[in-house]
């Protein structure tokens, strides 16, 4: 499979995310500036940026939307805070060998389960057994959430009822399930730029299907009980002030220091490289947990 060695080296060296709000974006010169009435003028880092989030009140050019494609910065749509996806535009990418690979893999239903228990294994650091079904792996998978969503709720003495958000209600769900809310948006918006930056598409998953972000769950749960879980739970037991501005601002640092973008472009390319992937790896054989350390 041929790489762009062009592409990788420049997307794992980027930065991971901007959220902006209430604001106009305009291009200048072969940048783009964010005008705001209370800060005025803010250039943005676009070129070492790996994802641009546009919240409720803002504005942006055409042109603006084209420097931010010419340096293969995803462009995302969200809802206040960050807390919700609605739409997202695609980074700039001239090879389709990864994205071949991966309609291979997601519409053959051996290669597609084989490559589900793969995703179980990097998360949980063991792999299930072959006989094991797609909806036994989400079973499993469900089973292992939920415990570790008790554990923490116990560990940071909140209540915990389950993971629920009041549909078209906002302000009555629980801190808990706002602050998840909110963190689980930012994974995904930077697990969507990795994805799409390297080609892929964000549509075609192997455990989540259905969806046109089914890829970006696949991938973003990879990291969610490290990352996004912990944080959520965390920022929810300092109460509900700027309770989702905590959790996104505690979600960015977290990426920075553990080179987060650099990781998921890594765990990407070797779902995907033929060399360091087996399609049905042997019992107990385990693959490099996408919890591991070795970007930190």
């Amino acid at each position: 499979m041929e790489r762009d060695l062009r592409l990788i080296p420049k997307f794992r060296e980027r930065l991971s995310y901007i959220y902006v709000e209430h604001a106009v974006l305009e291009r200048e010169d072969h940048a783009v500036a964010i005008w705001d009435e209370g800060e005025g003028k803010t250039q943005i880092p676009v070129a070492s940026l790996a994802l641009l989030m546009l919240g409720p009140g803002t504005k942006i050019s055409h042109a603006a939307i084209s420097v931010l494609a010419e340096n293969r910065c995803l462009a995302a749509w969200v809802g206040e805070e960050g807390v919700r996806m609605y739409s997202a535009g695609k980074s700039a990418n001239h090879s389709s060998g990864l994205l071949l690979e991966q309609a291979k893999r997601a519409t053959d239903e051996r290669l597609r389960t084989a490559m589900a228990r793969t995703l179980f294994a990097k998360r949980f650091g063991e792999f299930a057994s072959s006989e094991h079904s797609l909806e036994q792996l989400r079973g499993m998978e469900g089973i292992r959430v939920r415990s570790e969503y008790s554990r923490l709720a116990a560990e940071f003495a909140i209540a915990w009822t389950g993971r629920e958000v009041a549909a078209g209600d906002w302000d009555t769900t629980d801190n808990a399930n706002r602050a998840l809310s909110a963190a689980n948006a930012c994974l995904y918006g930077v697990c969507h730029a990795a994805i799409s930056a390297l080609g892929l598409s964000p549509g075609l998953g192997f455990i989540h299907t259905g969806n046109q972000l089914s890829f970006v769950y696949d991938v973003a749960d990879l990291y969610k009980l490290e990352l996004a879980v912990p944080i959520a739970f965390r920022e929810a037991a300092g109460g509900a002030f700027e309770l989702e501005r905590r959790v996104r601002l505690s979600m960015r640092d977290r990426f920075r220091e553990t080179r987060f973008v650099a990781r998921v472009a890594a765990d990407l390319l070797s779902l995907f490289e033929p060399e360091v992937w087996t399609a049905f790896p042997e019992e107990g054989k385990r693959p490099p947990p996408a919890h591991s350390d070795r970007d930190s």
